[in-house]
């Protein structure tokens, strides 16, 4: 193929990117392939969930914070990013409470995608990654991104839908992320506990419901060497990443042996492929993806 292949990555808030498919985007990137993070809220609503970085100003100036920790873990990963400038919706105690005038979850679905529209016409990624219909966890702004990214594959490549976005460009394959599974943690917390390490997943095993998958996993991606880079990005979150968190608890290493890939539902796809895959460009090819395509 002449051109790069080209991966977008679309996130509700800033540190999601480095929690959600990091690892891959790392490969990727230093495979060749071009990689665009779009995020869609700025994360002014969300709390500062490291103590260390719990202080007034901090919390006064947390639009700008995020945006900082934001621009450092992209060039970490080393990805392209920008913001498209909607509001974080926060997350609500209960059901009932409302959420906040003007923020993202509450935005027309047409409003809310089309920068996002704009975003791939204007990149041209193959490949969209985003989270699945019930957002990988029940956060407003978390659900709205899955159904912004889904009405941007949709609608991007059509001509009629959103005329002032931009020229037309069909993405190929959508993909939902699939790493925070029942069968993964099982898995690390059985290595933690035969080497006597200690595990911090069996209190929310033991409580996990079991139910068949809803999106099975069709696509794990080879990243281990990259989980370095992963971690060190998600450092880059200062306000939101304890350094002595869960997130660190399982040792790198153990890590790469017992589940060294990053795990994906490959919820649309335009091109002929065979599952399972370890690549989220399989079936990929400069036939079909010439500008006549498109």
């Amino acid at each position: 193929m002449s051109a790069p292949l080209r991966l977008m990555a679309v996130h509700a808030h800033p540190d999601d990117e480095s929690s959600k498919g990091a690892a891959t985007m790392a490969r990727y990137v230093r495979e060749g392939v071009g990689v665009l993070v779009c995020t869609l809220t700025g994360g002014e609503r969300g709390s500062v969930l490291n103590a260390k970085m719990d202080r007034p100003e901090i919390v006064a100036n947390i639009a700008a914070v995020r945006k900082a920790e934001m621009d450092r873990a992209r060039e970490i990963l080393g990805v392209e990013q920008r913001f498209l400038g909607f509001v974080d919706s926060g997350l609500p105690e209960t059901e009932e409470e409302p959420l906040p005038e003007g923020c993202f979850a509450l935005k027309k679905i047409e409003d809310a995608a089309a920068p996002l529209v704009a975003a791939v016409r204007e990149f041209r990624p193959h490949v969209i990654i985003t989270y699945d219909d019930d957002g990988g966890y029940p956060h407003p702004d978390h659900i709205m991104t899955n159904r912004v990214s889904v009405e941007a594959f949709e609608a991007a490549g059509d001509p009629d839908r959103y005329p002032d976005a931009g020229d037309p460009w069909q993405p190929l394959k959508l993909y939902y992320h699939m790493s925070f599974t029942k069968e993964r943690f099982e898995a690390l917390h059985e290595a933690m506990t035969t080497r006597g390490l200690g595990s911090p997943y069996a209190d929310w095993i033991s409580r996990w419901e079991d139910r068949p998958a809803k999106w099975p996993v069709t696509t794990r991606v080879e990243c281990g060497d990259y989980f370095q880079i992963r971690d060190e990005a998600l450092l880059a979150h200062a306000t939101q990443v304890d350094p002595e968190g869960n997130w660190f608890v399982v040792p790198r290493e153990l890590q790469q042996e017992i589940w060294p890939t990053e795990d994906y539902h490959l919820a649309r796809s335009l091109v002929d492929t065979e599952l399972p895959e370890s690549d989220l460009f399989t079936g990929i090819h400069a036939d079909n993806v010439s500008p006549a395509c498109h």
